[in-house]
């Protein structure tokens, strides 16, 4: 069921990446409500286009976390761990192993993404970057409120404000969404999992 579950969300992840990618330009924003854009960005960091540390560091801690969490899931269901407890592992392997396809291969095969052209498949070795270095493809923006901070607030007074501001992809939304029914839902298993390891 995991192995299921992780190849589903890495193929809905990938097909709409590669569907964004080779369909819009760079920066590229279509609206679809008020409050929901598909705009297209790329980012070198981690879920939520964060950034820690070098891209390649980054590629290869993503390698060991995949390969960590890949054996424990494997312990968990020999162990006949609580079938919720597995999916929600499996949600945040399968959004980290998308957003790797994307470091792995993106820089590899596609052209490099423009405000001025749309990128096109090139055949692995004729990309933009080499292994590992390839960017992640965002594409999920939802400016829930967009407002003016008032004047007289410190520091941000007279400033744009928008709740809900980071441009995610879906490979983010599976961790997001593991990780939050893991802390609501599994905490005896997280307790235990630590406990364990020391």
């Amino acid at each position: 069921m995991a192995l299921l579950l992780v190849v589903v969300i890495l193929a809905i992840d990938q097909i709409i990446k590669v569907l964004v990618k080779t369909g819009m330009e760079l920066h590229e924003s279509i609206r679809v409500t008020d409050w929901f854009y598909i705009s297209f960005i790329e980012n070198n960091g981690m879920a939520w286009g964060m950034q820690i540390g070098p891209k390649l560091v980054l590629s290869i801690f993503r390698i060991i976390a995949i390969a960590f969490l890949s054996y424990y899931i494997w312990l968990e269901a020999k162990r006949k761990a609580r079938w919720g407890y597995i999916v929600c592992l499996a949600m945040v392997l399968a959004g980290a192993a998308g957003n790797l396809i994307d470091c792995m291969f993106y820089g590899l095969g596609f052209e490099a993404s423009t405000s001025s052209t749309v990128s096109q498949w090139v055949g692995l070795g004729n990309g933009y970057a080499p292994f590992l270095m390839g960017k992640v493809v965002d594409m999920f923006y939802f400016p829930i409120i967009q407002t003016t901070w008032p004047e007289w607030m410190p520091f941000w007074g007279g400033e744009e404000f928008v709740f809900f501001s980071p441009v995610f992809n879906f490979a983010d939304a599976s961790i997001s969404v593991g990780v939050i029914a893991l802390l609501l839902f599994f905490r005896k298993e997280l307790v235990s999992m630590s406990l364990k390891r020391e």
